[in-house]
């Protein structure tokens, strides 16, 4: 059987902010239909790295690929292929779940038929059918996210994109959210999921370690946590020991 094809690549990415180098030569493969974590903790480089890969920002060296093209590239076909949860404010809290779920649905093009049963499929699967009418900014922390979940997937993207999905989240709704997402990959979608919590490690196939804007680790948490001779469970202490290493 042949391997899985990339279907999102970054190859010595580096990107600056003044004198702030958020990435670090970073290269990655993601594989169709896994889900990919980009794990580390705040000022990473993982918010850097979404934002590259949906091509809202253009590398200052290195390349990024997604579906073969570039996702930056203002006539990339990519784009439609292309679904983005963002961390914060990616929906609009004076309207209601139905009415931010036709605004996005405008954006895409849908037409009428097309919005209609994506409509009805994604408030069944996010549970949000009783809630239509209540606005955004009303809802809770695990419903918001939900709802920018279903706004993402109007469009039935190939490959998604999710910026700390399960960031102040409560741990039920955390839960929810990730069977969610693998419900997704069932279907066949390929995600990357960043993420500062060690233990939804566990939850990606693989990970890529980010840590002052490079890459320290990438694998399997199984693997990864084999090799630093930590139980599985324990992801926080594999990432502890790989700092160690780097500081020897």
């Amino acid at each position: 059987m042949s391997a899985p094809e990339v279907e999102l690549e970054m190859s010595g990415v580096r990107r600056a902010f003044g004198a702030t180098q958020a990435l670090r030569g970073v290269s990655l493969a993601v594989h169709q239909g896994e889900v990919y974590g980009l794990v580390g903790p705040d000022g990473a480089g993982k918010t850097t790295a979404i934002r590259m890969l949906s091509g809202l920002m253009l590398p200052d060296a290195g390349s990024v690929r997604v579906l073969g093209a570039d996702p930056a590239h203002p006539r990339s076909p990519v784009r439609e292929q292309l679904g983005l949860v963002p961390q914060r404010n990616s929906l609009y809290g004076d309207l209601s779940v139905d009415e931010n779920l036709k605004f996005f649905a405008r954006l895409f093009g849908l037409n009428s038929a097309d919005f209609a049963s994506r409509r009805e499929r994604l408030l069944s699967i996010t549970r949000l059918e009783r809630f239509a009418d209540r606005r955004a900014d009303a809802l809770s922390g695990g419903m918001y996210k939900k709802l920018a979940l279903a706004c993402a997937l109007l469009h039935r993207p190939r490959v998604l994109l999710l910026d700390e999905p399960t960031n102040g989240v409560d741990p039920v709704s955390r839960r929810e959210l990730w069977e969610l997402l693998y419900g997704l990959v069932h279907e066949g979608m390929t995600l990357v999921v960043s993420t500062p919590y060690m233990d939804e490690a566990s939850r990606c196939h693989r990970v890529g370690l980010l840590y002052a804007g490079e890459v320290i680790a990438e694998g399997a948490p199984r693997e990864l946590a084999r090799a630093q001779g930590v139980a599985p469970g324990n992801f926080e202490a594999v990432f502890l020991e790989l700092i160690r290493g780097r500081a020897a």
